[in-house]
């Protein structure tokens, strides 16, 4: 079986107590980018499709390998998210544009 995917670091060592016979190889910078944004697409559908918090978590933590890669701040993300919240609402109020 063939997955071409970027997976969590522990998930070869977890698939070798197995029994699963698997090759692996470090990405670079380019396809590491690639592969972030793959698996930032994948956990939001998975996330969409069944709505586990579990999913919620992988998005997360994706979006946390994003800013580690790209030396972006959580907390630079956050003062932008307040920042456009002020300026422009939040979803709290359920609106739908017709």
């Amino acid at each position: 079986m063939r997955y071409n995917k970027l997976v969590r670091d522990k998930v070869p060592e977890i698939m070798k107590q197995e029994g699963k016979i698997i090759t692996t190889h470090i990405a670079d910078d380019e396809e590491y980018w690639k592969r972030l944004k793959e698996k930032l697409r994948l956990e939001a559908a998975e996330f969409t499709a069944n709505e586990k918090i579990e999913e919620l978590a992988s998005v997360l933590e994706v979006i946390r390998a994003i800013c580690d890669f790209k030396k972006i701040e959580m907390k630079d993300i956050e003062v932008l998210r307040e920042k456009k919240a002020k300026e422009r609402g939040g979803f709290a109020k359920r609106i739908i544009l017709d």
